[in-house]
């Protein structure tokens, strides 16, 4: 039996360091590896205090050098607990996925406003204006993004990178999307607990190849809950966005979505509020406006929180229709409702700069090329 450390930690490579997105070698968890005849013993730092969490490392390293190695190597294990302290015990904040600039949460206080519709047209209009943009849709009971993007026969294939195996995610319309809509049952609810949704929401993002993004808009479910806990401790949100529609039962969830970002503990920028279903203008009088959820509610409620109004979406047939027949209607050229939703996706991406600006240069990547998009 021949092998040398090296070989060691080229196996160790394979294993993804729990949440991290990174090797257990590239994120540092690998202490010390001593070899000695046909003898390794592995020094491994984790920040899970919990039984499961030692065992899981232990039998993933021995199977690995079993597997890339020798399978006669006596492999022995010594697993250390070190919970890393933050200047902050109380701030939740996640960890920057590599290649990823802008992460954006799209969100609603309650169900039924048309969240799913903004993320999609909103994604679109990016990547129309040359970004290069994903969507992870973490509404984990009721998935659609997979729907609106025309792909829910597409399942993700699993790719090579740097030797940990990924999904790669389905691309359509020049954006690509993860969802967990790939891998359910349309015809089956999904019931699961807390853990287990964000058990999945981590797979989704950390072992995804999303290769270079300019922005991930993470599609959120309604309300505020777990998975948004689980989104914020994930991953650095840089900016939220806020859709309501104008009725004032909307406007009080949208009221209560936009403090629990703003919440001390949370401390996601709410980069604006859009507006949609603000108004109805029937096909043959194309100057009438009828407003039937009321008038400017989101508008207002943006001046009373102190936040920006990206802009207001009419009610209007096609948009439902794009959506259900899975070409969002974005797409189109120069008509009335792909301006309207370009217009407040340039809005979203001036606030973000704005909100960049005045971030630190090591915690945020600036966008340079803002096609139409001004940060004054």
């Amino acid at each position: 039996m021949s092998f040398k450390k090296q070989d060691i930690y080229k196996a160790l490579e394979t294993i993804t360091a729990p949440g991290e997105g990174k090797s257990l070698v590239e994120n540092e968890n690998i202490t010390n590896v001593v070899t000695f005849g046909d003898e390794v013993i592995v020094d491994v730092t984790i920040a899970n205090p919990s039984l499961q969490a030692k065992k899981k490392i232990e039998v993933e390293i021995m199977k690995a050098i079993h597997q890339h190695v020798d399978q006669k190597i006596d492999v022995k294990v010594n697993v250390k607990v070190e919970v890393q302290q933050k200047e902050n015990p109380n701030q939740i904040r996640g960890k920057e996925i590599p290649n990823i600039q802008n992460i954006i949460a799209i969100a609603s206080g309650k169900g039924g406003v048309g969240k799913s519709t903004i993320t999609s047209n909103m994604a679109v209009s990016l990547a129309k204006m040359g970004f290069k943009v994903g969507v992870l849709d973490a509404d984990v009971y009721g998935p659609s993004q997979h729907l609106m993007f025309d792909v829910e026969r597409e399942k993700p294939l699993a790719v090579n990178v740097n030797g940990r195996s990924k999904m790669k995610p389905i691309e359509s319309y020049g954006v690509k999307l993860l969802s967990l809509g790939f891998f359910t049952d349309p015809s089956q609810a999904v019931i699961w607990r807390g853990p287990m949704a964000s058990k999945a929401l981590n797979q989704l993002i950390f072992d995804a190849d999303w290769g270079e993004l300019d922005f991930l808009l993470i599609d959120l479910p309604p309300g505020t809950g777990d998975v948004h806990l689980s989104i914020v401790q994930a991953v650095p949100i840089n900016g939220a966005v806020v859709v309501s529609t104008p009725q004032n039962i909307a406007l009080a969830d949208a009221k209560k979505g936009v403090a629990m970002f703003k919440q001390e503990s949370i401390n996601v920028p709410v980069l604006g509020i859009v507006e949609n279903m603000a108004y109805f203008t029937p096909a043959e009088l194309p100057n009438n406006k009828y407003y039937i959820f009321g008038e400017g509610g989101a508008k207002n409620l943006a001046e009373d929180i102190e936040t920006s109004f990206l802009g207001e979406i009419p009610l209007v047939q096609s948009i439902r229709e794009a959506g259900d027949v899975g070409h969002p209607v974005a797409l189109q050229e120069n008509t009335p409702l792909a301006e309207a939703f370009t217009e407040v996706t340039k809005e979203m991406v001036s606030q973000l700069l704005k909100r960049n600006a005045n971030l630190p240069p090591t915690e945020v990547v600036r966008i340079t090329t803002m096609s139409g998009c001004s940060s004054k």
